[in-house]
């Protein structure tokens, strides 16, 4: 079920769960006519801009109103160019790469420019340091909150989740390099790429539900179709996975040692193509074996899927709590979700089960509405307790508004999925020229 040997793999398989075209066909072949369509997209951009929110965040991140202010910007994202391809590096490695909103929009146009300029034939995305990306900086989200910039935030949200679409409907190859902590939003903007190279450091994991929030950034899209009920699992759980564990369900590609990823990026380094298959084959040819540890939570996919299977978290919490006496999964699961917020767990598990049947525009906008909410306080202020116990006093002791499964009503939960209200703008995705995928 979970082979040593990736490189055996199907190339469809590889791709998995982002398949918009099929990517094993050169896109000099046909990709071009898609590329024409993408003339337009400049018009489209300056629509969008134009019906942007004008605030502190957007000023800098879409027009820079000093020359300090946009070096700063642009050292966060630093850019590495070869013959025939780019590379942007997260470059905030104090903060582990955690994505800021000016972050989000340097990324958006680099990545459109890079699309359209014909001379790029695939791209791709790394991290300095010890991280990928741990996600978005909740930090900086926690104190505009404290601060009552909730618009700021909201432009932060709206920007990384176009930005991730803009990843998931990519006419050109795109490559993540997953060494070391990838986390969050940090997944969000790896998994949509078309290769995604996991390492012996790599470390994966959803742990939004610790923190009073939802499993966002297109989550719910991939989360939802991993084998069976893994995808719950590891969203209501936070549960950590490896880079073998990557590969083998999925969310990773390709696997190489951290050691050798100077060589890997070496061969990229020096491809003049845009074709798909010779990059899999180049990724391979420095590729190494790989094999899931018997200790891996990949290995008890049965039991996963017989307690994570049921249609509620009460239900779920049951099976675990009847099975716990002999089942020791069970009781490191459940201590897990006794410390999420009772709230967010609830949130989570029907986000993940409505994505299964959406696609990708749908399950960001739909993620969208649900981070709003969090961060408008209406129902609860978990998100803003989290942050606090676990990134800014780091005491570990949140104090839910809501400290039980019981607490949690219908009404509450529904509140998170409900429409945006007429005054507030909906997430404007690119559907029309970009098209959606399931």
């Amino acid at each position: 079920m979970f082979p040593g040997d990736i490189w055996s793999l199907p190339l469809e398989k590889l791709t998995f769960p982002f398949k918009n075209h099929d990517r094993r066909k050169p896109l000099r072949k046909e990709g071009f006519r898609k590329m024409q369509r993408l003339k337009s997209l400049s018009v489209v951009r300056r629509s969008l801009q134009s019906q942007s929110h004008h605030n502190r965040y957007t000023t800098i991140s879409a027009q820079p109103q000093n020359y300090s202010q946009h070096n700063h910007f642009q050292e966060e994202v630093l850019v590495e160019g070869r013959a025939f391809s780019r590379a942007a590096i997260l470059n905030r490695p104090s903060q582990l790469n955690a994505i800021t909103t000016p972050m989000a929009g340097r990324l958006q146009r680099l990545y459109e420019s890079w699309e359209d300029n014909s001379h790029i034939g695939f791209v791709m995305m790394k991290g300095s340091g010890r991280a990928f990306c741990s996600g978005a900086d909740m930090v900086t989200i926690y104190r505009l909150l404290q601060e009552g910039n909730v618009e700021e935030c909201k432009e932060f949200f709206r920007m990384l989740y176009r930005f991730i679409y803009h990843l998931g409907t990519y006419l050109k190859p795109n490559l993540a390099i997953m060494d070391g902590i990838t986390m969050g939003g940090g997944a969000g903007v790896a998994v949509p790429g078309m290769f995604r190279i996991a390492t012996d450091k790599t470390v994966f994991a959803t742990p939004e539900v610790q923190m009073g929030f939802h499993p966002d950034a297109g989550a719910s899209f991939y989360l939802s179709r991993l084998p069976g009920y893994l995808g719950e699992f590891l969203a209501l759980t936070g549960t950590r996975l490896n880079g073998a564990e990557l590969v083998a369900c999925g969310l990773a590609t390709h696997y190489s040692l951290n050691a050798k990823l100077s060589w890997v990026e070496e061969r990229l380094g020096q491809l003049m193509t845009d074709d798909p298959s010779v990059i899999s084959d180049s990724l391979a040819q420095y590729g190494d074996l790989v094999y899931v540890d018997k200790s891996s939570v990949l290995h008890k996919i049965e039991r996963i899927d017989k307690y994570f299977c049921h249609d509620t978290v009460e239900e779920i919490v049951d099976a675990l709590t009847a099975s716990e006496a002999d089942d020791a999964l069970c009781s490191s699961v459940l201590k897990k979700m006794r410390e999420a917020s009772p709230l967010s767990l609830k949130i989570t598990l029907q986000s993940i089960r409505e994505g299964r049947f959406q696609p990708l525009d749908q399950c960001l906008a739909r993620e969208y509405s649900t981070s709003l909410c969090f961060i408008s306080k209406q129902v609860s202020g978990d998100l803003c307790e989290g942050i606090r116990a676990r990134l800014v006093d780091k005491d570990f002791a949140p104090k839910w508004d809501t400290p039980s499964l019981e607490a949690v009503t219908k009404d509450m939960v529904d509140c998170y999925f409900a429409p945006l209200p007429d005054f507030e703008p909906q997430l404007n995705l690119p559907t029309a020229l970009r098209e959606p995928f399931m």
